[in-house]
């Protein structure tokens, strides 16, 4: 089975790339989209790289590679009442929300902006980059990675 490559989002206050640097390795929790959690659920597979991506900051983009080290396994921060993650839907015996792992590969110096994302030749079909594209788990593909890869590497220099 081919390798697949993700965008994941997150906002850096809650997580950040240097968070995962530090940590080596993390759940990836809280996604309540029945679309990303489909893909965590049945399509993330370990060894699938994955592109860091800090939302909501200034600027916006890419910030490092992680990859994903383990399957997609039931949230259960859904199933603890008080839990920002709560979900009275969810529980252990009918799972609704799902997370995968995924490990720290490595930090770019500098953040590639979505800007720059918008103006890199090979990038225009990148969902990230469409009018409207909040999904905080999206699939990218093995050229627009290597892009991306390539932008971040570049930007040590």
């Amino acid at each position: 089975m081919p390798k697949r490559h993700w965008l994941m989002k997150c906002e850096p206050s809650a997580y950040a790339i240097d968070d995962l640097e530090r940590d080596g390795r993390t759940c990836w929790e809280g996604v309540r989209n029945f679309q990303a959690r489909n893909f965590m659920r049945d399509v993330m597979q370990v060894g699938d790289g994955v592109l860091f991506y800090a939302s909501n900051t200034d600027p916006s983009g890419v910030t490092g590679l992680a990859a994903i080290c383990r399957t997609g396994y039931p949230d259960h921060y859904a199933w603890q009442a008080g839990h920002k993650y709560f979900d009275a839907r969810s529980n252990e015996d009918k799972p609704v929300w799902y997370m995968v792992d995924i490990e720290f590969v490595e930090r770019f110096p500098a953040t590639i902006s979505l800007a720059t994302l918008k103006q890199t030749p090979g990038l225009a079909e990148m969902m990230v980059t469409k009018k409207g594209s909040r999904l905080s788990v999206q699939p990218v593909t093995p050229a627009e990675y290597d892009i991306v890869a390539a932008l971040g590497r570049r930007s040590r220099e």
